[in-house]
């Protein structure tokens, strides 16, 4: 486990989902901005490589609207393109105080991701996820001490030791992990009770929950225990929540 400044101020945390894309492009540096401003604690965000080996913020394999693939577009096409695209480095240097939720979307994407987090010295400001185990170790074998949640893998286990009420298989489903980040359902069990969460919590992790855009719904899952939401509302989160 690695507890860094990622997880310095109050709870709870309000993690902009892809930022605040209000009238922009998710993704992009003024979504970021959006979310910032409006209130946001936390960046959440997707990265790619492109085929020459840059971390981009996209969350598709192959985007809408373009003519291949991200893994087989170059920067330099990328940004002819679709401008709006935003590079690992770009925000990291953009918004050198904001701390990033990064979730790893290929294995190509790791070693890219890993270099512009040292290269910008940005390690104790970022969490690093992936649905995948394999990308999750991957990005943090070059990376010691930065924060990290839960694989869909692991997840899944955790879901298991929920069903069961079983603190020691979610010790050991969540080993190593900052948080776990995810629905309100996993595999047909309602982790939002107060009961799901404090297991979750016996494991030594933050709860965060997504996609919550209802303020309702925010305050409620807050009031069960939850410690973050993740939300394309961040705006009606920052009003919504304590």
């Amino acid at each position: 486990m690695a507890r860094t400044a990622f997880f310095d101020g109050p709870l709870p945390r309000i993690l902009a989902h892809r930022g605040l894309a209000a009238g922009v492009p998710q993704n992009s540096l003024p979504a970021f901005r959006r979310a910032l401003d409006s209130g946001a604690t936390h960046l959440e965000t997707d990265v790619r490589a492109t085929a020459d080996g840059v971390a981009v913020l996209v969350h598709d394999a192959h985007p809408a609207g373009w003519a291949a693939p991200v893994a087989r577009t170059v920067l330099v096409d990328v940004i002819d393109g679709h401008p709006e695209v935003a590079t690992l480095r770009a925000a990291l240097t953009s918004f050198p105080e904001a701390r990033f939720n990064i979730d790893v979307k290929d294995r190509r994407a790791a070693a890219g991701t890993a270099a512009d987090i040292r290269a910008e010295d940005a390690g104790d400001r970022v969490l690093i996820t992936s649905f995948r185990e394999a990308r999750r170790r991957a990005a943090l074998r070059h990376l010691p001490a930065v924060a990290t949640s839960a694989s869909g893998e692991r997840v899944a286990v955790a879901a298991l030791g929920l069903r069961l009420r079983s603190s020691a298989l979610l010790r050991m489903a969540l080993a190593g992990m900052d948080a776990v980040q995810i629905p309100e359902r996993l595999a047909g069990v309602d982790a939002t009770t107060p009961e799901a969460i404090a297991l979750l919590h016996s494991a030594g992790v933050e709860v965060h929950f997504w996609v919550v855009n209802d303020p309702g719904r925010m305050r409620e899952l807050v009031r069960r225990g939850a410690d973050g939401v993740v939300t394309d509302r961040p705006d009606l989160a920052v009003a919504a929540l304590p």
